[in-house]
C-alpha cells in the first residue's frame, strides 16, 4: 500500500509540475508544440537520472517508483503529444508535426542516456 500511496503522490507532482510549465511556456512560445516537447525532455532526464542511480544501487526501490512511475508518468505525456501532432496533421501543419514527432523521439531518447550518463 505504501507503494501506491508514493506513485500517486509521485504522479500528482508530476501532473502538477506539467501544468505550471505547459502555462509558463504557452504565453511564451508559439507553432510548435514547445510545452508538451519540454516536460516529456525534462521527464526523460529525470528518469535517466534516476535509472541510473537505481543501477547503482545508491536509489530505494520505492524511491524509484515514486520517481520514475509516478513523477514521470505524471509529468511526461505521450497522449498529449499524439493529440498535439493529431491536430497539426489535421491543420496541414505536415512539416511541424513530422518535425514534432522525429525531434521528440530523437531528443528523449537522447535525454536519457545523458540522464545516465550526468550519473555514471
Amino acid at each position: 500500500m505504501q507503494q501506491v500511496i508514493l506513485i500517486f503522490i509521485g504522479g500528482g507532482l508530476g501532473s502538477l509540475c506539467r501544468y505550471g510549465l505547459a502555462r509558463w511556456i504557452t504565453n511564451h512560445a508559439s507553432g510548435f508544440p514547445l510545452a508538451t516537447f519540454a516536460a516529456n525532455v525534462l521527464s526523460c532526464l529525470v528518469l535517466g537520472i534516476v535509472l541510473a542511480l537505481s543501477l547503482k544501487n545508491s536509489v530505494s526501490d520505492t524511491t524509484r517508483l515514486m520517481l520514475i512511475t509516478g513523477f514521470c508518468g505524471g509529468f511526461s505525456t505521450f497522449s498529449t503529444f499524439s493529440n498535439e501532432t493529431l491536430q497539426l496533421l489535421q491543420t496541414g501543419a505536415y512539416t511541424t508535426a513530422f518535425a514534432n514527432v522525429f525531434i521528440s523521439l530523437l531528443v528523449c531518447i537522447a535525454t536519457i542516456y545523458l540522464g545516465m550518463r550526468l550519473v555514471g
